[in-house]
């Protein structure tokens, strides 16, 4: 599966695990993650593929934000995060 920036994954692995975690960057076999409280943009965790599980669910406004390099707050990936949590229980 392709990965993309504002895509949402769950860990499946570490002391993270069962957490939601926002892709920040795509590497070949490692994606760039946070979430905004513990992780936070300054400090993303880097995870191999195989220890995330991907979700279908991108947030399109932070997706853009990260691909044109704008200022993005580590309240913004919060905020996404709470959404799809949001949008998962219904």
């Amino acid at each position: 599966m392709e990965y993309q920036n504002g895509q949402m994954v769950y860990s499946k692995s570490g002391h993270d695990k069962g957490d939601v975690l926002v892709v920040i960057g795509v590497e070949e076999q490692y994606l760039q993650l946070a979430d905004g409280k513990r992780r936070k943009l300054e400090k993303p965790k880097r995870k191999k593929i195989i220890h995330v599980q991907p979700t279908n669910y991108v947030d399109t406004n932070l997706r853009d934000k990260l691909e044109e390099q704008a200022y993005v707050l580590n309240a913004d990936i919060a905020k996404a995060i709470r959404n799809y949590k949001q949008l998962a229980e219904t």
